[in-house]
């Protein structure tokens, strides 16, 4: 949970020290590419737990 929680903090300072700097923010501007992203990660997730089932 800690490493969520500086992940989140250290996300929150980048942002606003780009919105600071007036550059564009390094993340998807659109809520579905932040869905597509943890989609990705759910899906190594997965496939690791069936090939330890299958080993």
């Amino acid at each position: 949970m800690r490493e969520v929680f500086l992940a989140l903090l250290a996300g929150i300072m980048v942002g606003i020290l780009f919105k600071f700097l007036k550059l564009p923010l390094p993340a998807p501007p659109v809520f579905s590419a932040v869905v597509g992203v943890f989609g990705v990660y759910l899906g190594g997730v997965i496939a690791e737990h069936i090939r330890v089932f299958f080993s």
